[in-house]
């Protein structure tokens, strides 16, 4: 990875609710009506309005992403993606996860977003294991920014120090 890729990409320990970006994704549950970990913690934050639009959305397919306005988050832009339940990696769990992040990027590309977030999509409670969804995170960000004028900049924010590490780690690999 050059320089310049490297430059466009940040890791950072916060609660991504309250990033001033552009877009921040939002590791959504398939109906998108909210529930915990991330999602939940990004429909308090953005309020009762972004239920009202996502019931009009009726869901959103593993792997697939759809957007909507941040309502009253300071991100613009709330980019939903389903991420895989983890049952060992046999079931297309990679190629989905990399769906997320590919879809993501282009509805990023498509509208123009110079700034986005992402969580670290499905390692909670789906339970993909870390590392492995992390490198397929990197990779899939480095290998679109390699590409693609937009978004200009990626951060991957952590919720916990840890994390954060396996994501700095991964980076400094360089793909």
């Amino acid at each position: 990875m050059n320089a310049m890729i490297r430059d466009r990409i940040r890791v950072l320990v916060g609660d991504i609710t309250t990033l001033e970006v552009d877009a921040i994704v939002n590791a959504a549950k398939p109906t998108l009506l909210g529930g915990g970990g991330v999602d939940g913690a990004i429909h308090k934050a953005a309020g009762p309005e972004l239920l009202e639009v996502c019931r009009k959305l009726k869901g959103c397919p593993t792997g697939q992403a759809k957007m909507t306005r941040g309502f009253r988050l300071k991100a613009t832009h709330i980019i939903h993606t389903v991420g895989p339940v983890y049952s060992g990696g046999e079931s297309g769990e990679p190629e989905l996860l990399r769906g997320c992040y590919q879809n993501s990027m282009t509805l990023a590309r498509d509208h123009q977003i110079k700034t986005i977030g992402f969580p670290c999509i499905s390692t909670g409670i789906y339970g993909y294991p870390k590392l492995d969804a992390c490198n397929i995170a990197v990779k899939m960000v480095i290998n679109w920014l390699e590409a693609n004028e937009f978004p200009e900049n990626v951060l991957f924010c952590c919720f916990n120090p840890a994390d954060a590490k396996i994501y700095e780690a991964e980076l400094a690999r360089g793909h």
